[in-house]
């Protein structure tokens, strides 16, 4: 006697194709897109989300949560500087002090915790999505992303004709890491100028890559290591507070520049 019920393999494969697509068409115009979901992204979308906002999250992997699961040197213990500590304690992870100030935990428990509390808040994700280009309004504001599948870009330039498809939104949040692809992407077009991200200094990394996270251009809010490229911050390395905290400020700055959106 069967235990499951009776479904053909039709069935399955117009349940994949019809949710996506569904999704996909609803999230095509949204509040915030995040591109990049490592831990800055993931902190912000979930505390976007967390206000009833759509938000919608790309990301080129086929995983979630980007250095998060490994933390340093392919050992999957992270490290978090007081007070960042405390996020963990709001995703009920658990961590030991490694020294004064320091503290460790594990990676797969605090990235599966915080892409949990991200799905939970509501957040949808785009993946094997690789963002193209910008899509821009009056005045050179942000207002979207051109996104492609990731793997076309694997393909030899003479035989890819696969054209990109943009999705629209009220705010765009950079937080693709030191790669900075939002922003670069600005750059190339004179509208911002980027510096490049300094050598690792730990102290001073993680206290300005919070301190400078927030709009850099119209509509476009960087966040996490992308904020070291944008302005010439020193490096962190494989401690991940500021990635956290840095994700929470981007989600306030973008909070902010909602209400500004509303007003006119």
């Amino acid at each position: 006697m069967p235990i499951f019920h009776s479904v053909s393999e039709k069935d399955v494969t117009k349940a994949i194709v019809g949710g996506f697509l569904r999704q996909f068409e609803q999230y095509a115009d949204s509040d915030v897109i995040i591109v990049g979901a490592g831990p800055s992204g993931l902190m912000a979308g979930k505390e976007l989300a967390k206000k009833r906002l759509k938000v919608l999250i790309v990301e080129r992997n086929n995983y979630l949560g980007g250095g998060f699961w490994i933390g340093g040197y392919l050992m999957n213990k992270v490290t978090l500087r007081a007070p960042a500590q405390e996020v963990l304690e709001e995703l009920e992870v658990p961590y030991e002090l490694a020294t004064e100030g320091l503290y460790t935990a594990d990676g797969p428990h605090a990235c599966s915790k915080l892409i949990a509390a991200a799905c939970d808040a509501g957040v949808k994700f785009a993946n094997l999505s690789i963002f193209d280009d910008v899509v821009l309004r009056e005045g050179n504001r942000v207002a979207g992303v051109v996104i492609n599948w990731t793997p076309v870009s694997a393909m030899p330039r003479e035989i890819t004709c696969v054209d990109p498809v943009a999705l629209e939104c009220k705010v765009v949040i950079d937080a693709t890491g030191h790669d900075a692809c939002v922003c670069k992407k600005l750059e190339q077009r004179g509208l911002i100028q980027t510096v490049g991200y300094g050598a690792m200094w730990v102290e001073r990394s993680e206290d300005l890559v919070v301190e400078h996270t927030g709009e850099v251009h119209p509509g476009l809010i960087v966040a996490g290591m992308a904020t070291s490229t944008v302005y010439g911050l020193p490096r962190m390395g494989p401690t991940f507070g500021a990635m956290l905290l840095s994700g929470k400020k981007a989600s306030e700055a973008t909070l902010r520049v909602l209400k500004k959106v509303a007003a006119h």
